[in-house]
Parts: C-alpha cells; sequence; structure tokens
C-alpha cells in the first residue's frame, strides 16, 4: 500500500523552459528546488520547482534533447486550492511572467481563475479549499 503522505511530481514537458520556469518562478512564487543541464543526447535539461515544506513538485524538462513535445489541452490542469479569494496582484505577476488569463468553464470561472503559462499548459487558482467531497 502506498502511504498517503508520499511525494508527487507532476513531470511535463516544455518547449520554453526558460519561460516556463520565469512563470512558475516569478508569477506563482516556486522555487527552483533542483536544476540539470543535459550532457549527452540521451538526456534533457530540466528544473524542478516547489516550495521547500510542500509534499509535491513540478519538474519541466525540455532542451534540444527533448524527444515528445507539449500537448496541453484544456483539461490539463494543476489546480491549487487557496482557500481564499483569488488576489488579483498575483494574477498581475502571473501575466507579468507570460501567462496569459483565459476561461476554462462554468465551474472554474465561478470558483477561481485560470492562467495557461507558456507552453500552454493551464493552471487554476481555486478559491475553494480542497475537501473530498468536492
Amino acid at each position: 500500500m502506498i502511504n498517503p503522505t508520499a511525494t508527487i511530481r507532476l513531470a511535463r514537458p516544455s518547449r520554453r523552459l526558460a519561460d516556463t520556469e520565469r512563470f512558475y518562478v516569478q508569477g506563482l512564487g516556486l522555487h527552483v528546488l533542483h536544476r540539470a543541464t543535459a550532457v549527452s543526447p540521451a538526456e534533457h535539461d530540466l528544473v524542478m520547482l516547489g516550495w521547500p515544506e510542500a509534499s509535491w513538485h513540478l519538474e519541466l524538462v525540455g532542451g534540444s534533447n527533448l524527444g515528445v513535445a507539449p500537448s496541453p489541452t484544456a483539461e490539463d490542469l494543476l489546480v491549487l486550492y487557496l482557500s481564499r479569494p483569488v488576489d488579483e496582484a498575483m494574477i498581475s505577476e502571473l501575466e507579468e511572467a507570460g501567462g496569459r488569463q483565459v476561461s476554462q468553464s462554468a465551474y472554474w470561472d465561478r470558483w477561481g481563475v485560470t492562467v495557461e503559462d507558456p507552453d500552454g499548459y493551464r493552471l487554476v487558482l481555486s478559491s475553494r479549499a480542497w475537501s473530498n467531497a468536492t
């Protein structure tokens, strides 16, 4: 059985690694937890982003050796439950860092704000609190 406190890594390919890193670091406030540069054709560049105290992180992989192009859909969401209204200043910071606010759906538009990162993946900032019942 898996321990429910296990660390989660969400990995995504990126054609715009530096731009996407800037979006999550400068726009959202994540930290660079690890960085690696490809040293052989079998490797790729990567950056791991998150908060040091969190049990999850976002890994972005890219560079000239990237074999899979990003192919985000409208349902590829990274949802952060803020338990409070979304701060307009945060939306502005995400847009200044290369994001673009989009309409996600009636549900998410009611309960948060959706911003596309430079690769087209969607970040939802939800004003709701997470509950197993929602």
